[in-house]
């Protein structure tokens, strides 16, 4: 436990922004570079795919387990420890980059290493920040986090690691590497209250297996959030698919460099913050089925427009429009979530959701790659567009005004 800062946003939670944003640079940096480096050493797409496979598959491996370590552990140490490793195992791949030998496996082992770190460190992160800042002020911290994360995730590291890998291979991973022993720093200051160890809850005792079955079993009966559920589940898996071999797509397709690459990553950070501006003006205009159902063939429609096009002109404004819409879906949705779980149901309904949006993000990377290697890059796009269209018809109707009020 930690001292609870009674002034609003106080000096608990600048310490926790300024880690987070360090962090979060840090790993748009290598986001934008990891694909590159794989492309760097093979143009082959499953082997791009599973790179970003093996940095998603963690929280399937291992996502509930390591909410149980959260709860368990000091949150402070564990950030720590687990910033410490990603900037070791990062500092591991600098290196061989640097003396030229960098491997598949290598990137993989160290990809996978930090999908690990993100279940610890994201879980610990979002249940520490209620030890540092008032009740009443979470939901202004939140959003700080998450425009924090939009403009330095998206915004600024995307063309900052495209630019660094063009310098030399080493300096993007190296860059990130240094910015989790920052972070690590910044979270051993906060400074932790020595409380006796809380008994353990009825809850905590509850086996695992029985609660995640307790909220699949009540999602399953909730026909609005079942379709939702589902439909963001089929729209990770074809959209992970498609964008798992994008970097393939932008350089062969579109015939951008790296560092186009990169700037191109930004349209996402473009359209999101566009979206998250226009999202309370949308949500008064329109009832939240329209947006919904709306959504799902923007989906549809951009996959095909990226099947079609070659030009980035067009590719750019579509990738805005994407944006747009992933924040004005994901709000609608999380809402109609807010309003239809019960308290007490809350995190193992929320459970579920997550693990049908990664399973699916991390099905469709996998399976991607190999569709685009057995049928080529736009025939990924092809099928997304397809099974988006699929999917709206079908949620037509659990996706309408009689069902959603």
């Amino acid at each position: 436990m930690y001292a609870r800062n009674t002034a609003p946003l106080g000096a608990g939670f600048r310490t926790l922004w300024a880690a987070s944003a360090i962090s979060t640079v840090g790993d748009g940096i290598t986001l934008a570079a990891g694909p590159m480096i794989v492309a760097s050493i093979t143009r082959e797409p499953v082997p791009v795919a599973v790179a970003a496979f093996s940095q998603q598959v963690p929280w399937l491996l291992f996502g509930l387990v390591s909410g149980v370590v959260v709860d368990r552990l000091d949150r402070r140490r564990l950030i720590v420890a687990v910033n410490m490793a990603r900037a070791v195992s990062l500092g591991v791949l600098a290196a061989a980059a640097a003396l030229g030998a960098v491997s598949l496996p290598l990137v993989y082992a160290v990809f996978f290493t930090l999908g690990t770190a993100d279940t610890l460190a994201d879980t610990a992160s979002s249940a520490l920040l209620p030890a540092v800042v008032a009740q009443d002020r979470l939901a202004e911290a939140n959003a700080r986090l998450s425009l924090t994360f939009n403009i330095g995730n998206q915004f600024l590291a995307k063309p900052l690691g495209a630019w660094l890998f063009a310098l030399a291979v080493a300096a993007p991973f190296a860059t990130d590497a240094v910015t989790f022993a920052l972070a690590a720093a910044l979270i051993a200051t906060l400074r932790p209250i020595r409380t006796a160890a809380p008994a353990a809850t009825s809850a905590a005792r509850t086996p695992l297996r029985r609660d995640v079955t307790t909220g699949a079993r009540w999602l399953a009966r909730h026909r609005v959030l079942r379709a939702v559920s589902l439909s963001m589940c089929i729209g990770n898996t074809v959209f992970c698919a498609a964008f798992s071999v994008f970097v393939l797509y932008v350089r062969e397709r579109l015939g951008l460099t790296d560092l186009g690459y990169g700037l191109l990553l930004t349209t996402f950070a473009i359209g999101g913050t566009l979206g998250t501006l226009s999202v309370r003006y949308l949500k008064q205009r329109y009832r939240a089925a329209t947006l919904l159902r709306a959504g799902l063939f923007i989906e549809a429609f951009t996959h095909a427009a990226l099947a079609v096009t070659t030009h980035v002109w067009i590719a750019a404004p579509v990738l805005i429009l994407f944006g747009i819409h992933t924040m004005v879906w994901g709000s609608v949705a999380a809402t109609l979530y807010q309003q239809a779980v019960p308290d007490g149901l809350r995190g193992r309904v929320g459970s579920v959701r997550i693990l049908c949006d990664l399973g699916g993000a991390a099905i469709g990377t996998i399976t991607g790659g190999f569709l685009a290697q057995g049928l080529g890059l736009t025939t990924v796009f092809w099928v997304a567009a397809v099974a988006m269209l699929t999917v709206a018809a079908v949620s037509w109707r659990p996706l309408g005004p009689a069902t959603i009020q």
